[in-house]
Parts: structure tokens; sequence; C-alpha cells
């Protein structure tokens, strides 16, 4: 089965999540990332570099799909599901959650800086304790603050009704533990309700189940967050080719008061 259809690079491919400023618990996350299984990466750790980030790291281009620091910046990506589009020598999407986590600068101001063009399609969820923005590239740049609300993220925009997606707000409703396990249904949909995404219909199929276990690509790992007050907690399971739990961590973090 060929791969050169698919154009995944360190982005996280499915992300439902609860965002409530204001509340005592105001996050509540899970996420799966998929990503071929030839390229490296390394399980979610503190950075040495960036001192007190926790993140899974993309070894082939230093970035990363899903980080939080205990500064309370963190930021989220996935990529848009678009062949042939973007730039021909494109920067790593995976530098935008790295370069945002270690800006002082206000989350507009720091989004507004980006340009779109430089990159292959992105969706990016970049955020503090008090706002979470959504920036996405594709097909044009969208820029907005989230209102409070349960919201899901795949390979197309925010809330785009792809079956897996809105599953994963069902899901994320009924749940108030094991963030990092709920996103596991691995049975595709039908094909009357998949969506139409320029890849070719096997591969359409496989990649509408939220849990992926296909040739050389799959879900390599699952991430789940739960924020309240200052307190973080983070959990991320790895994942082999045959979707067997290979190893668990988990983190406690406390926002530093700035």
């Amino acid at each position: 089965m060929k791969h050169s259809c698919l154009v995944y690079t360190a982005a996280m491919c499915l992300i439902v999540f609860d965002w409530q400023p204001g509340q005592s618990q105001w996050l509540r996350l899970s996420a799966n990332r998929d990503e071929f299984y030839q390229r490296p990466a390394a399980p979610m750790h503190p950075w040495e570099n960036i001192p007190g980030l926790y993140a899974g790291k993309d070894l082939e281009q230093g970035g990363t799909w899903l980080g939080f620091r205990d500064t309370g910046r963190w930021a989220a990506l996935t990529n848009v599901r678009a062949p042939g589009a973007g730039p021909q020598n494109p920067r790593s999407r995976g530098e935008l959650v790295t370069d945002f986590v270690e800006s002082d600068l206000p989350v507009e101001d720091w989004l507004q800086r980006i340009n779109c063009d430089d990159y292959a399609p992105f969706n990016l969820l970049a955020g503090t304790t008090t706002e979470l923005w959504y920036l996405s590239n594709h097909p044009d740049r969208q820029l907005r603050r989230l209102q409070a609300g349960r919201y899901s993220l795949s390979n197309a925009q925010l809330d785009s009704p792809w079956p897996k997606a809105e599953l994963a707000k069902e899901q994320l409703a009924q749940a108030d533990s094991g963030f990092a396990t709920l996103l596991n249904r691995r049975d595709p949909w039908p094909d009357e309700v998949l969506p139409a995404t320029g890849v070719p219909i096997l591969w359409e199929r496989l990649l509408s189940a939220q849990f992926i276990i296909a040739p050389g690509y799959g879900t390599r790992c699952s991430t789940g967050i739960l924020a309240s007050g200052n307190d973080v907690q983070l959990q991320e399971i790895t994942w082999n080719e045959q979707g067997e739990n290979v190893g668990e961590r988990s983190y406690r973090l406390a926002i530093k008061d700035r």
C-alpha cells in the first residue's frame, strides 16, 4: 500500500477538549497523534532546552504536536488533510507549538506574526489558563478566540462534523477520567458518511477510525490533560503498530504565578 498520498508531519490528528475559562476545572482534553511508524519520536518528557515544558518530541524535525509549560502556555497541532497543498519547501509545523510556549508575547500578538504561507496546511490551538485561540491556514487563514465550550479538531477545520470527531465530543461529555484512553474506537465508519479529502477510498476508510491501525501508519500515542486551577495532570500512552499499549507516562505540574 503506497503512502505517497498522505502527508503527516509531527501532527496530531484528533483532539477533543472542553474549554471552560474562569472555572475551577478549566480544561479537559483528549488527543490521538497519528503518524508513520518510521518517523522517530520520543514520548512525553520534560524538555531540557525549554524548562517547564512537557511534550513528546518529533526527532526528525525537533518540534512537537502538543506541549504544556508550567508558565500556563500550551498548544496543540493537527494537519489539514489536503494532498498537494502548501509550499514546496515548508517549515516544520511542529515548531509552532514550541515557539509559542517559549514566547512571552500575548497570544493574539504571537499568532498575528505567523506567516501562514510558510507552512503546509495546519490547525493550531494556542492558549493560556485564561484564553484560547484557533489558527488555521487552509483553505484560507482563519484566526479566532474560542469561547467556553466543547470542541473537536481533526484534519479539517475546527468542529468539522467528521463522524469520529462528533463521537469524540459525545465521549468527552460523558467522561470524568481516563482521557488518554478516550478516543479508542478502532472501527472505520461506513462509506456513506466518510469525508472526501482527496485520498484513495481505502485510506479514507482506514483514517476514519478514531484509533488508526494501518500499514506502516497509525495512532502512535494518546494524551490526556486535566487542568484545575494551577494544577495540571498529564498522561500519555504509547502504542505499537498492533495498537498495543507499550508505555505510559504521567506528570503533574504546578503553573507558576507570574
